[in-house]
């Protein structure tokens, strides 16, 4: 397992991260608690340290189990970053990908931090995110008042934005990391979803911000298990899409599919490798449902990164579109996705 650790921080983390949606709501499909606990525990015996939860997911049940999963382990052996802003404690039927409500209230910033820190069995968390923050949050004073006396009181070590829920949000990201002194952005970002991730990563590094990413193989695209038949049952978030994210999406994913021989990659590893050659990219948080999956992406954490001509035609190819026609410009469902989640 390759450790990067975050600028202007002494955070270090595993380049791979788990994310805690997966086990805390139904969303990938329910996973039992004896399940997860184990998946958690397998996770961080295969050198996975940094673990990526909200207490939104399952309303505090990933943080729970995260918790219980690492209580016998050394605190110092593992790094949290726990979200923050959506109000969990009021009524909501969601429906579709719908979102909570958020409540950036000081007061309610801070109950929802000693809610997960119990849930978390810990005193403290290395990293605090707002959780998909709109403009308003990020220039919102108070907010950052309250994370900077959290700081102040060793609760948190640092800060940052978690953007979504949708791929987009440039504006409010370079904003948070141009005006704010965060130390790490989460973006989406892989190989058929590089924007705005390439104009993004050039302002964090000139301001010392880490990035980490999720969403690495584009929901699942590029994991080479879809086929043009693949129908997603209600309950997955993927069923929400357009048939054409699927046929146009496993088209592009077969014009970068020569990379997985050169490297002798699956093509989740491929993908996850691909965004690794990307030095101020902290940590990958995949989604894991299984040991397999975690053996994976822990094997493309190899050190090994594309070299500055395959992703320079990696950028090429993104520009022509993956020279897939006749489709929507990406660029122009980047400028305006997420302005209606």
């Amino acid at each position: 397992m390759e450790y990067r650790t975050f600028p202007k921080t002494p955070i270090r983390v595993s380049a791979i991260s788990f994310g805690c949606w997966t086990v805390g709501d139904d969303w990938w499909g329910h996973i039992p608690d004896t399940e997860a606990l184990d998946l958690l525990r397998y996770a961080f015996d295969r050198g996975i340290t940094f673990f990526d939860n909200s207490n939104t997911y399952g309303r505090g049940r990933a943080e729970r189990l995260l918790g219980e999963a690492l209580a016998a382990i050394p605190r110092n052996q593992y790094v949290i970053a726990a979200k923050f802003g959506y109000d969990i404690d009021v009524a909501h039927a969601r429906a579709g990908q719908r979102e909570r409500p958020h409540n950036w209230n000081p007061s309610y910033i801070r109950a929802s931090l000693e809610g997960s820190l119990r849930r978390l069995r810990t005193d403290y968390v290395e990293l605090y995110l707002l959780h998909n923050p709109r403009m308003d949050a990020i220039r919102n004073d108070a907010i950052f008042e309250t994370l900077e006396a959290l700081k102040a009181e060793g609760k948190i070590w640092a800060y940052g934005v978690a953007l979504g829920p949708r791929i987009g949000w440039r504006d409010e990201t370079i904003e948070a990391i141009t005006t704010r002194d965060v130390a790490v952005a989460q973006i989406i970002y892989n190989l058929l979803e590089q924007e705005p991730g390439r104009e993004i990563f050039p302002i964090a590094a000139a301001h010392d911000v880490g990035v980490m990413v999720r969403v690495p193989t584009s929901s699942g695209m590029l994991e080479g298990i879809y086929t043009r038949e693949t129908v997603f049952p209600a309950s997955d978030h993927r069923s929400h899409r357009e048939r054409k994210w699927l046929i146009e999406g496993l088209e592009k994913a077969e014009r970068v599919a020569y990379l997985q021989q050169r490297y002798g990659d699956t093509p989740t590893q491929s993908a996850l490798r691909f965004i690794l050659s990307t030095p101020i990219v902290t940590s990958i948080t995949p989604n894991f449902t299984s040991k397999a999956q975690i053996d994976e992406a822990v094997a493309a954490a190899d050190g090994r990164v594309f070299t500055t001509g395959e992703m320079q035609e990696l950028s090429d190819l993104y520009d022509r579109n993956f020279d897939v026609s006749p489709v929507e410009d990406m660029r122009k469902l980047v400028a305006t996705a997420g302005r209606d989640g």
